[in-house]
């Protein structure tokens, strides 16, 4: 079969190169010409995954048209708040036999809707959901991986499980999107949270308490929502929140290590190339939790530090003293 690959990030380039001995072909979509140009030429995103080679099978450009052309899966990988502009763009090209799959953690700022939602909202279409405890150099280098592919069309699933799981990536099906997109978005925030914690001197004991503290809020508001909460004790939840919480790979992480450091959040984000989608998702997410009712007190002090309200060790300080209250 053939495979497109929308967004030429560090994720996407990974995906492609670990899924390139499933694929006759894979087309890979960028949206920077010069990337493209000399991805072709040598081999290596330079850009998001320098030193890491990018199999023959794998092409590379800047047309929609071109990409998609043959596709029998596309797979999105593009950053949360370009995927409703992206999924417009394809809707009048995209072939009526080809089976959608996000891989995109984030909520969309404004609307709050989850990634599979927009997909669905722009092209009529189900999108299965791919998420899990993944660096994208890891992947990239060949290290075993588990992730989880999530539908509601369990069908849908089962097709995606079959033609990407290999030797070095394992996937699991499950039914409830939205317990496994709310994980996978939340949980950049409280990486974010993690690197405060760990930049501002802080031991195991604070980190461990985060973590467990976090996956609570996570699976009240996935619940809320319509998720399972036994869906975040697996790979796309407790799995994924581990993994960025304490991985030195980390974006999310390594913005909150910033912060923690004293300094202003776009200047970090100036600094960075990829994008840290728990900034976008911090402010989806406390609006969430309002319209929903549901009490998020890592993610509210998370927005208070990263829009410049409060000091880290201010919103630590409001953590700390907040009602006693039972677990």
């Amino acid at each position: 079969m053939n495979l497109t690959i929308i967004g030429g990030g560090g994720w996407g380039t990974a995906l492609a190169i670990v899924l390139s001995p499933k694929f006759r072909v894979i087309r890979m979509w960028l949206h920077e010409p010069d990337l493209a140009d000399r991805m072709r030429v040598r081999r290596e995103n330079d850009l998001f995954l320098p030193g890491v080679h990018i199999p023959e099978n794998v092409g590379v450009g800047t047309s929609l048209e071109w990409a998609l052309e043959g596709a029998d899966i596309v797979l999105g990988a593009m950053p949360s708040q370009h995927a409703r502009e992206l999924y417009r763009s394809v809707k009048q090209i995209l072939p009526e036999r080809v089976t959608l799959a996000s891989a995109t953690k984030g909520i969309e700022r404004g609307s709050l809707l989850r990634i599979s939602e927009v997909i669905a909202e722009t092209t009529g279409r189900t999108a299965a959901v791919l998420s899990g405890p993944t660096f994208a150099r890891e992947v990239a280098r060949g290290e075993p991986a588990a992730v989880v592919i999530a539908c509601t069309d369990l069908a849908l699933a089962e097709r995606i499980q079959k033609a990407f799981s290999g030797p070095t990536f394992r996937l699991y099906t499950n039914p409830d999107p939205i317990g496994v997109e709310v994980g996978a978005a939340l949980k950049n925030v409280v990486a974010i949270a993690a690197g405060v914690c760990t930049g501002l001197g802080l031991g195991s004991n604070t980190l461990a308490a985060l973590i467990t503290r976090g996956l609570a809020e996570i699976t009240r508001l996935a619940v809320a929502m319509g998720g399972q909460a036994k869906t975040l004790s697996g790979l796309a939840g407790l799995g994924d929140l581990v993994l960025t919480c304490g991985g030195d790979l980390s974006r999310n992480r390594k913005v909150g290590l910033e912060l923690a450091a004293g300094r202003r959040l776009p200047e970090i984000l100036a600094s960075m190339k990829m994008v840290a989608e728990g900034v976008e998702t911090c402010a989806a997410a406390v609006a969430l939790g309002a319209k929903l009712g549901v009490d998020l007190p890592i993610i509210q002090e998370m927005h208070a530090v990263l829009g410049g309200i409060k000091t880290p060790l201010e919103a630590l300080r409001e953590l700390m003293d907040r009602p006693l209250k039972a677990e």
